[in-house]
């Protein structure tokens, strides 16, 4: 066994300085080369453009500073009232989601027969575009929702589910929750088959209860789980836009218009000014950074403490 040991050590050696950083870089290249033409070029060039007065009938630009973001912090209320209301959705989204993908991941796993079943089809929602989802409850809320009131006992849901700001809120939202939660729930059902049942039966032997087990021993163990739900669902929840845009378009009037939808009219929609709104983009991005670094810093922070 020495001498065979002997006679492999120059071949690691070999292996390992074959797997020197300039080769490890030519099998991501490719991956790379694509991540930097298709977002690192058009990020830095958007915010090169926040800063020109750029719209598509002008070939040559002119700089205009940190015009376009004063106004946009200043004298456009409609910016401003698209940050409260997507804040207002990313806060509602953060809290429902997790906990809802968190609840059902602890009810899939315990469950002993269907479990494969009851995955895909909490799954399966989250492989649709959001944009024919958007428009499938479209037509549930115009359509189905109505008729099964009048032919049943469930008169409530005889609702302006669109047409009413106070309810288009909820429309959006339930929709949200639909698609997103399948994909949490899987990260934390992989979570939870990383805890061993040595220990929440010890738990419960020492007369805990289930709840308690969880809270003192799951829950501990799957933190760095919930941080990386934390973290998705604030991306995935600041950069909405498909949802609303089949939904409700942003209406009624401008009600639930968010900040992917309000920098898309302006560009699009509007008045062409695609230098205001790629600093309108750029807010949006410098909002998302910091609040990411705050989840961070606050949920490793308390990753360290339990």
């Amino acid at each position: 066994m020495i001498g065979m040991e002997g006679r492999l050590r120059p071949v690691n050696r070999r292996f390992n300085h074959w797997k020197a950083p300039g080769q490890i870089l030519g099998f991501v290249a490719p991956a790379l080369a694509f991540y930097v033409v298709f977002v690192l070029v058009p990020a830095f060039g958007g915010m090169w453009y926040s800063l020109t007065n750029w719209n598509i009938l002008n070939p040559s630009p002119r700089f205009v500073g940190l015009d376009n973001y004063v106004e946009a912090l200043t004298q456009d209320p409609y910016f401003l009232d698209s940050v409260l209301f997507t804040l207002k959705y990313v806060g509602f989204m953060v809290v429902f989601q997790n906990v809802l993908a968190l609840f059902l991941a602890v009810l899939v796993e315990g469950r002993t027969r269907g479990r494969v079943a009851f995955r895909m089809i909490l799954f399966m929602p989250n492989m649709i575009s959001m944009i024919i989802g958007g428009f499938m409850w479209l037509f549930i809320y115009t359509q189905v929702l109505p008729d099964l009131a009048d032919f049943s006992a469930f008169s409530f849901l005889d609702q302006q589910w669109i047409g009413d700001p106070a309810w288009s809120f909820y429309s959006i939202l339930i929709v949200s929750l639909w698609a997103g939660v399948g994909y949490l729930m899987v990260i934390y059902i992989a979570a939870l088959q990383g805890v061993p049942v040595q220990l929440v039966e010890a738990a419960e032997v020492d007369g805990a209860s289930r709840f308690r087990a969880f809270r003192s021993v799951v829950l501990p163990m799957i933190l760095p789980s919930v941080t990386i739900g934390v973290f998705l669902s604030l991306n995935m929840s600041f950069k909405v836009f498909e949802v609303v845009y089949a939904l409700t378009g942003g209406g009624p009037g401008r009600a639930t218009q968010v900040i992917a939808l309000n920098i898309f009219e302006e560009a699009f929609n509007m008045s062409n000014r695609y230098g205001y709104a790629s600093a309108k983009a750029t807010l949006l991005f410098a909002l998302v950074f910091a609040i990411t670094l705050i989840q961070l810093r606050i949920m490793k922070s308390r990753e360290v403490q339990l």
